[in-house]
């Protein structure tokens, strides 16, 4: 027999263009989407070849969740007459991308995180792309030094006459100009959502009183009218009141969703000028229209509330929203059970229930719930902290909740947990600043929830014996993100516990917890899942301010560890100098020192978590940067 040493080598594996004709390969990159087509363009010549050329015809665009300069962004957007949507977060992009944006035959743009592109954006929209429906601006020349004018906002309105979908969340008081109110008449007459970010209440008004008397006109003068379709309205303003209220009321009898946000800088003076009384809440749909609802007194400035508002505005209002299928309430200090009760029973269609720093809201506000016909999937009750166990087990009934955020309810315990444990579909948990201990983890880990997201920031009482509890049943195959700051018992040994339970974690906040330290990043660099290694699923990771981190810890995240890593946050006192080099070798990666929160908020689509679970985007830095990774077997059979 032939000594096996001396057996000839296997013949290389034949090349992607051997193997398939082009024209298969292009139809089956056709159906991808653009993330999937820059990783299979990375395996070879003949597919990157395939992907370039289905880049020139694809039909959408999106790439919102990665962060491209203009050099890197211009070869993916090649001269395409077929492209009608396109998405990106722009934080890296100036106005010399503005022409890479503002492509002819668009319907759709929707850029996030444009602080660095100035109102030159608007007027190119207006020449080149009139066929435009949808268009989401989000902070838009924020950045000192940029330009942005009334006549952008004009040009915009006269050019886009296709317009559905307007969202400008920046602030409208650059535009301050005579004729504000005026160059609305120009508008789409499609226009069907506006959302305006802030907007000074006199222009508002102003603009609203405009649209009015347009509306008054109707039938004996021929004038444009203001707003005709416009069925969505957001904006967030100085102070909500009663005759902003009135005012929307009338000007837009049809809207089905009003989503109103104030942040007053001191006390309102007067009830009847600078606030929302009860009468103003009478004004609320009149024609009965309204679906969504949205009342939000921020207190980002100063603590305050709606402190003219009480049971008998919301009942009221109630008498007039029974087909509301969401409400949001934020700020209502005065009104008790008895009002939030009112909305739960006048509105049997009630899907979303939200309220924020609900003082008064008590166990009472659930405590029939059961003889109603309502199916709540989504409910809220933020800083509602007279609401205890026996509430939350009332709530407990619903069995199609899927997402539930009972952030500092301080009242709240293990038996509160116990009753959530057997909700089928919930899917979205947040559990900040209770008063649950260990025992709460062990009634979640043998319950029946499907939990993809978990918040336990602040919860003091847990320790490292609440993981293993945690993970001991099928939540160790559903969680992807769970937030474990603020604990001060937590320590390296529980992030041993996770990794070796192999939990699917795309996100993993532990903020300022002082006991976690470079072993937990270096187990988390090293942590498998289905066969694969290098922290093979953290998409987010958050150590800012944790006590036991080091500079020791740099080098873990450092190529080719963490492969799908897109954000990181740390104690700004690192060495600025490895940070900076961090960054270099990794530009897809956004690196947080300063304490801002990371990450985008929570998406849920029909129950299924919508994060891309197989993101290989750290792939696509080679042949971005580096030119095309190609293997050895297929250059032996080019050559």
């Amino acid at each position: 027999a032939p000594d096996p040493i001396d057996d000839p080598a296997p013949d290389p594996p034949p090349a992607m263009d051997a193997a398939l004709p082009a024209a298969v390969v292009a139809t089956i990159l056709s159906r991808l989407d653009v993330r999937s087509l820059l990783l299979a363009s990375a395996v070879c010549r003949c597919l990157r070849s395939c992907a370039s050329h289905a880049l020139s015809f694809l039909p959408a665009f999106h790439l919102d969740e990665e962060v491209l300069t203009h050099d890197l962004l211009r070869p993916l957007l090649p001269r395409n007459p077929a492209l009608r949507s396109l998405r990106l977060d722009a934080a890296r992009l100036d106005d010399a991308a503005v022409d890479c944006l503002a492509r002819p035959g668009l319907h759709e743009l929707t850029l996030r995180n444009c602080n660095g592109i100035s109102g030159r954006l608007l007027r190119e929209l207006s020449a080149t792309c009139p066929d435009l429906r949808v268009l989401s601006l989000n902070s838009l020349a924020d950045r000192r030094g940029l330009a942005m004018a009334f006549s952008d906002l004009k040009a915009l309105l006269d050019g886009c006459s296709s317009l559905e979908t307007l969202s400008l969340a920046l602030d409208f008081s650059k535009f301050d100009d005579p004729s504000f109110s005026h160059v609305w008449s120009s508008a789409s007459q499609g226009l069907s959502s506006l959302e305006m970010g802030f907007i000074p209440l006199q222009m508002l008004l102003a603009l609203l009183a405009v649209a009015i008397e347009s509306r008054q006109r109707i039938g004996y003068v021929k004038a444009p009218v203001f707003f005709p379709s416009l069925q969505k309205l957001r904006l967030t303003v100085e102070f909500i009141t009663d005759d902003l209220i009135g005012s929307i009321s009338t000007a837009l009898p049809l809207l089905t969703h009003l989503d109103l946000q104030d942040s007053p800088i001191m006390e309102p003076e007067s009830a009847t000028a600078t606030d929302l009384t009860d009468a103003g809440l009478q004004q609320i749909n009149p024609k009965g229209k309204l679906k969504h609802l949205s009342l939000i007194r921020s207190q980002e400035f100063i603590y305050t509330s709606f402190r003219h508002v009480n049971d008998l505005g919301i009942l009221l209002m109630s008498e007039k929203c029974s087909n509301l299928e969401s409400i949001c309430l934020g700020g209502f200090s005065r009104v008790t059970d008895t009002g939030f009760r009112a909305i739960i029973h006048s509105c049997p269609g009630l899907h979303k229930l939200k309220v924020t720093n609900g003082s008064h809201l008590t166990d009472l506000v659930f405590h029939d719930i059961v003889a109603t016909s309502l199916c709540l999937t989504h409910v809220s009750l933020r800083w509602c902290t007279l609401l205890t166990d026996v509430g939350i087990e009332r709530l407990s009934f619903n069995k199609d909740l899927n997402v539930l955020d009972l952030k500092d309810c301080k009242s709240l315990g293990d038996e509160a947990v116990r009753a959530l444990s057997c909700l089928p579909r919930l899917r979205k948990l947040v559990l900040d600043g209770t008063v649950i201990t260990n025992q709460a983890m062990e009634y979640l880990g043998a319950g029946v929830c499907p939990l993809a997201s978990l918040s336990l920031r602040g919860c003091y009482k847990l320790t490292n014996d609440c993981i293993p509890l945690l993970l001991a049943g099928s939540v160790k195959e559903s969680l992807h993100a769970l937030d474990l700051s603020r604990i001060p018992s937590l320590t390296d040994d529980a992030i041993m516990v996770i990794v070796r339970a192999r939990t699917p974690l795309t996100e993993l906040r532990l903020r300022e917890n002082p006991e976690i330290g470079d072993a937990s990043v270096k187990a988390l660099a090293s942590m498998q899942f289905e066969g694969v290694t290098c922290g093979s699923t953290l998409q987010l990771l958050d150590l800012y301010d944790c006590g036991g981190i080091t500079l020791l810890a740099m080098k873990w995240f450092k190529k080719p560890l963490f492969p799908r890593l897109r954000w990181l946050g740390l104690k700004g006192s690192l060495n600025r100098i490895m940070v900076d080099a961090l960054v270099l070798t990794r530009p897809f990666l956004r690196l947080a020192c300063g304490g801002e929160e990371l990450g985008t908020p929570y998406r849920d689509t029909s129950g299924e978590w919508c994060r891309h679970e197989d993101d290989d985007s750290e792939d696509l830095e080679p042949w971005q940067l580096d030119g095309e990774p190609v293997s050895d077997a297929e250059t032996t059979n080019e050559e």
